[in-house]
């Protein structure tokens, strides 16, 4: 395997554990939480898209596709453009309402868009620094495996409390 190839398995789990995640579940069940200082499934699926869509977009040059393509719009959120969700309360964890297809339907085409950046992908670019506001800088490599791991842990919290609905 490839450093591409590699890579583009790791964000195919997150596709497929969010994909499971959502599956067969209408706008309450996605948006029902524990308690109130919990996170929804909707959430925390539009929000591993929208961490991928924003960091890779960042490190590829080209424009999110949440706004590129009017993802935005679809989703009619409350919030600015540029939120990922990172930094919400639990009451703006509770304006995300979405029916699944939506979800899934923004994730397939970050998902997309993020094997088409990852195709080209060579070792020695995993040694560009994409974020300097770090010390130590942030390398493309470290950011790629970052946005995998993140990804991973909030599909499997999606996945945990689809398992604890009524």
């Amino acid at each position: 395997m490839n450093v591409a190839e590699v890579l583009s398995d790791g964000f195919g789990r997150v596709r497929e554990e969010a994909h499971g995640a959502v599956a067969d579940l209408g706008v309450d069940q996605l948006t029902w939480r524990i308690d109130d200082s919990a996170n929804s499934i909707a959430w925390l699926v539009w929000h591993l898209t929208r961490v991928q869509d924003d960091h890779l977009a960042d490190a590829g040059g080209y424009e999110q596709l949440w706004t590129a393509e009017g993802w935005s719009s679809r989703f009619a959120l409350p919030f600015d453009d540029s939120a990922t969700g990172y930094g919400h309360t639990f009451e703006e964890v509770g304006q995300v309402r979405a029916e699944g297809s939506l979800l899934v339907g923004y994730l397939d085409v970050v998902y997309e868009r993020t094997l088409k950046f990852l195709s080209g992908l060579t070792d020695a670019d995993l040694d560009r620094v994409v974020d300097e506001s770090w010390d130590p800088a942030v390398t493309l490599g470290v950011r790629l495996v970052s946005v995998i791991s993140d990804g991973l842990q909030h599909a499997g919290q999606a996945a945990f409390v689809k398992g604890l609905l009524p």
